[in-house]
């Protein structure tokens, strides 16, 4: 006997499907947009941050007032939260950082490796519990990295590696932060605002202006409209609706989209190390999803 699905289940589940897809989507194009920026020396880290963040801010606001009428200039600002704002501004300001010696993919895997293994602790810190068959698909995940720092020519620097490695773990934490969102919109645009105290901090810290290029800047602006502002309301939109494993795993798929699109339009070469470090990774999110249980 097959069971049956009720109609409204089934579209809430596409539903989440096609955000859930949408999201990833532009989780791979901010490293595509940071790695192209950074790589050819279009943008300094610190001014790709600020104006990523600054530009996402403001579309964000424009875009709460025009789509939710009820919110006024001031009320936005009720919103989102001061620890989902740092962790916004820690991830964004290190991703940068971290790109500027990291290839597209390497940087992605890295990332989000970090954010499955940040929500795992966090996930198990309230009191949950792994299976076997959870803890496999954990130790499969941490056998990719193993795979891919193996010594050789393509192993990330150090620096890089640790930038990113904290990026990932904050990023983390701002996932885990929007669980509980009643009004994703909303709530990105007030942490994307309130990490403009943080930024201003950092423009200051960073030295006297550099020449900027208008192409890095245009890519910059995109990632911070786009594949970030939009794409964090989007990812906030869903995460409600995710388990928590679900939500961590569920990024691990976002090296392979940076992966392809780094290959296409910047030419990088991807070597069979991460290829091989892929694959394991791949079969933990299988092993994750097969044995996933509810929170």
């Amino acid at each position: 006997m097959f069971k049956q699905i009720d109609i409204r289940d089934a579209q809430q589940m596409m539903s989440n499907l096609l955000y859930c897809a949408l999201a990833l989507t532009a989780f791979a194009g901010n490293s595509l947009l940071c790695r192209w920026a950074l790589a050819d020396g279009l943008i300094e880290p610190a001014d790709f941050t600020v104006i990523r963040l600054g530009s996402g801010a403001f579309s964000l606001y424009v875009l709460t007032l025009i789509s939710l009428p009820a919110q006024t200039p001031f009320s936005v600002l009720a919103h989102g939260s001061f620890r989902g704002a740092l962790a916004l501004f820690i991830y964004a300001a290190l991703f940068s950082f971290a790109y500027v010696s990291l290839d597209t993919a390497t940087g992605a895997l890295i990332l989000f490796g970090a954010v499955q293994f940040t929500l795992i602790v966090l996930y198990l810190s309230g009191g949950k519990r792994l299976s076997n068959t959870e803890w496999l698909g954990v130790v499969l995940a941490i056998s990719g990295f193993v795979v891919l720092l193996l010594p050789s020519a393509t192993t990330p620097s150090v620096t890089g590696f640790l930038l990113m490695l904290i990026a990932g773990g904050a990023w983390g934490a701002y996932t885990w932060f929007g669980a509980k969102s009643q009004n994703p919109l909303a709530d990105t645009a007030a942490n994307f605002i309130y990490t403009l105290p943080f930024c201003l901090v950092m423009y200051i810290v960073s030295g006297k202006p550099q020449q900027l290029d208008n192409h890095g800047v245009w890519l910059a602006v995109v990632s911070g409209v786009l594949t970030s502002g939009i794409g964090y309301a989007v990812w906030y939109r869903v995460v409600p609706h995710l388990s928590t494993l679900q939500a961590s795993i569920s990024q691990l798929t976002v090296p392979f989209l940076a992966a392809v699109a780094g290959m296409v339009i910047l030419g990088e070469h991807l070597a069979l190390q991460f290829w091989s470090a892929s694959v394991l990774v791949l079969l933990g999110i299988l092993t994750l999803n097969l044995s996933e249980q509810p929170d």
